[in-house]
């Protein structure tokens, strides 16, 4: 839920006109990206942009906190740790030095869903990354003396973002309370006891069991001559062999039927609250509305809970709303604010829901309907800049089907109405769907408080 996609929120009206317009003529991903298969199973994702001398290569691997049981949470971002520590033809944190060598930047990050590593590099030597790439993901060495500091070093980053993080904290127990029976109720990087007890045999069964080619696919966005990549990425990637498809997510969320609460009572500077409620993804024929319900909600300074909360009530430092939209099984639409000095959590609550009650009861106008609908196209063909962000949206759309329903987004925001608007919000942000998480400070007992910021998105 918290792993908040790149969306509208905050950008300019000015920018809208001129993005817009731009977004009318510019050729559709389906006309413009060359796919293939390899014999392997793996699938390969091409879109020639040669507006600078850069490419992008990016390898998903379908593996994240989803594919996890209880027990033995936190394995897909561990193994994305050990992902650079080597082969026996790259040393230690050989991969890094490489990429820097040759004048690129890489990285890699987890989520609840998959698992993505790239790099940025320049044209001529994107086959430095494509080679790096497919040795490790068959020849990775996993031993002892890698395994145990590495495991030291992800829960001293669990501490940091977590236990140190008072609404990083309840965001954890918010999933946990309105998750009963899915995978999305642990946290990402994996609960302490978990990474605890972890064996060097549990991350190896992982890898070998989720890092064959036809459970990834290899995405590149820059300039190349599609063919000839292609004919570099069969090389290198086309030699491995297929594995055993891993065992499907089977978990479904019952239906809930009624409130549930949750109090985190630690130390912290301020209050927190977070409302979320269950709501299907991208393949849902009400998506859309609720992505544009989000942005009216929260799509900048000018919608209604900063208007509201911030601004004319000076109830909140921030409130903001999130749709997981891209999220491969159904997520949450939620709501939160944090309480001003003197003001609280019980004052935020019903303001955030009080917004939710004037959705229902009234459509937007037709005026802020198309401010928010407009903010939402215009981010989107402004982010088209990035080839970085052309390969993101590949593979979130890839990772949920098929890269091509990208071009199905924006006209599908185009047609929502002021009555979907009210329809989505009285059907999904129902009472008895609702999960309500509510931070409540205890004084420091000597030791600085941690301050209550907002978590960052997918685990790096």
């Amino acid at each position: 839920m918290w792993q908040r996609r790149v969306r509208a929120h905050g950008l300019a009206v000015a920018f809208c006109a001129t993005l817009c317009s731009a977004a009318a003529v510019a050729a559709p991903y389906g006309e413009r990206v060359r796919q293939t298969v390899l014999p392997n199973g793996m699938k390969v994702i091409l879109l020639e942009d040669h507006k600078a001398p850069v490419v992008v290569l990016q390898v998903w691997y379908r593996v994240g906190s989803r594919n996890e049981t209880p027990g033995a949470t936190g394995l897909s971002h561990l193994l994305e740790h050990m992902m650079f520590k080597g082969t026996d033809r790259v040393g230690p944190e050989e991969y890094n030095r490489i990429i820097q060598r040759n004048g690129g930047q890489t990285n890699a990050f987890t989520s609840q869903d998959y698992t993505t590593y790239f790099a940025t590099i320049a044209s001529d030597r994107v086959g430095v990354v494509a080679d790096l790439e497919a040795d490790r993901m068959v020849n990775l060495k996993i031993n002892d003396a890698l395994y145990g500091p590495e495991r030291n070093v992800v829960k001293e980053e669990r501490r940091l973002r977590t236990e140190n993080n008072p609404v990083g904290d309840l965001v954890e127990q918010l999933n946990a309370t309105a998750y009963v029976a899915h995978p999305y109720r642990a946290p990402i990087i994996g609960w302490m006891s978990d990474l605890d007890r972890s064996t060097l045999e549990d991350l190896i069964q992982h890898y070998r069991t989720y890092y064959v080619p036809n459970n990834a696919f290899v995405v590149a966005a820059g300039d190349f001559d599609s063919q000839q990549l292609l004919a570099d990425l069969e090389r290198v990637f086309g030699s491995i062999p297929s594995g055993a498809l891993p065992p499907p997510v089977r978990s479904m969320e019952p239906l809930q039927r009624g409130e549930r609460r949750v109090e985190l009572r630690r130390e912290a500077e301020l209050p927190f609250v977070a409302i979320a409620y269950h709501i299907p993804n991208l393949r849902s024929a009400d998506a859309a509305a609720l992505e544009v319900l989000a942005a009216v909600l929260s799509g900048g300074k000018s919608a209604r809970l900063h208007q509201e909360l911030v601004y004319r009530r000076r109830l909140t430092r921030d409130a903001d709303a999130s749709n997981d939209y891209l999220s491969l099984d159904p997520g949450l639409f939620a709501l939160y604010g944090q309480p001003l000095p003197g003001k609280s959590v019980a004052e935020v609550e019903a303001a955030l829901l009080g917004e939710v009650e004037k959705i229902k009861a009234a459509p937007p106008s037709a005026a802020e309907l198309e401010r928010a609908k407009k903010g939402i196209e215009a981010y989107f063909v402004f982010a088209q800049d990035s080839l970085f962000y052309q390969a993101l949206l590949l593979g979130q759309y890839e990772m949920n089907g098929d890269w091509r329903s990208i071009d199905s987004y924006l006209p599908a925001v185009r047609a929502v109405s002021g009555e979907d608007l009210m329809r989505v919000a009285r059907f999904y942000l129902d009472r008895d769907s609702r999960t309500v998480a509510t931070l409540v400070p205890l004084p420091s007992k000597g030791k600085r408080v941690p301050p209550t910021t907002m978590p960052g998105g997918p685990i790096r």
